[in-house]
């Protein structure tokens, strides 16, 4: 095995039309932000496969050695938590609820390192059979967890509440304390959690910003807020992406080299 080479670490894709005037046209993409933070935070290589399939994962999750789940304009589809959309003018990507949904219990089951970020926090915790509130601004007693509109991205991705992390958690660990600032860019968050997952962190409002999959071999953890704005910044943010990097390299060692690495385990495992 390359000792230098990066570890692998899917990015699912976002399937949006793109172009105007009636010459719009398909496209996969992926945020630039979330692809450096597996670069320069995670020091991991993403990679993409555009037109993977379902069927596929298995085959695919055996070239790589962790998946992030990105944030995304778009949010998962109701009908996963059986649900009718609230809100027609929001986008939604059934393209991408397909892969990613069945993609969620195949890495905890295998063993790849999971690590989900906004939109991907929401996917894992359907995948578990969780449900979300679609507008939680419109709650009597809940924050608008929303970004400020029209103001710039330095503002919209600073730091908006604490969160209460819980005591003894990998978050707390990562934190050095028992709170943390976050940004806050959603108008969905959880409602219902899903079945084996541990949430570990809460914002004021008590609504879940942080959760573990519980019994994973390996990293799976997701966060509501963007860590990956600052996370060359040091921090929590940081932190989370150093966690999940190591997690990565642990794998790579055991998929490309078992008996080198002798079965070594995931520091990070939950």
């Amino acid at each position: 095995m390359n000792s230098t080479a990066r570890c692998l670490v899917w990015l699912p894709v976002d399937h949006r039309l793109l172009g105007k005037d009636g010459r719009q046209m398909p496209y996969g993409v992926v945020g630039d932000k979330y692809s450096r933070a597996i670069k320069n935070g995670a020091q991991a290589q993403p990679v993409l496969f555009p037109l993977a399939d379902p069927e596929q994962i298995p085959d695919l999750l055996a070239l790589v050695d962790g998946v992030m789940l990105t944030g995304s304009p778009s949010n998962v589809h109701p009908s996963h938590y059986d649900e009718a959309v609230a809100d027609l003018d929001l986008p939604l990507d059934p393209a991408r609820d397909a892969l990613t949904l069945a993609l969620v219990r195949a890495c905890v089951d295998a063993g790849v390192p999971l690590l989900g970020l906004c939109r991907g926090f929401q996917e894992i915790n359907i995948a578990f059979g969780g449900s979300l509130h679609q507008q939680v601004q419109n709650l009597p007693g809940m924050m608008d967890h929303r970004e400020p509109s029209g103001q710039p991205l330095a503002v919209q991705y600073g730091p908006s509440h604490a969160v209460d992390l819980e005591p003894g958690s990998a978050f707390a660990q990562w934190a050095k304390g028992p709170t943390a600032q976050v940004n806050s860019l959603h108008g969905q968050g959880i409602a219902r959690l899903g079945q084996g997952l541990r949430a570990l962190a809460r914002a004021p409002d008590a609504i879940v910003e942080a959760f573990s999959v519980e019994g994973a071999s390996a990293f799976a953890y997701a966060v509501q807020w963007h860590p990956e704005w600052a996370c060359e910044h040091g921090g929590l943010d940081g932190a989370i992406f150093k966690a999940f990097g190591d997690s990565c390299r642990v794998r790579q060692q055991n998929r490309l080299d078992p008996q080198g690495a002798k079965g070594k385990t995931d520091p990070w495992r939950t």
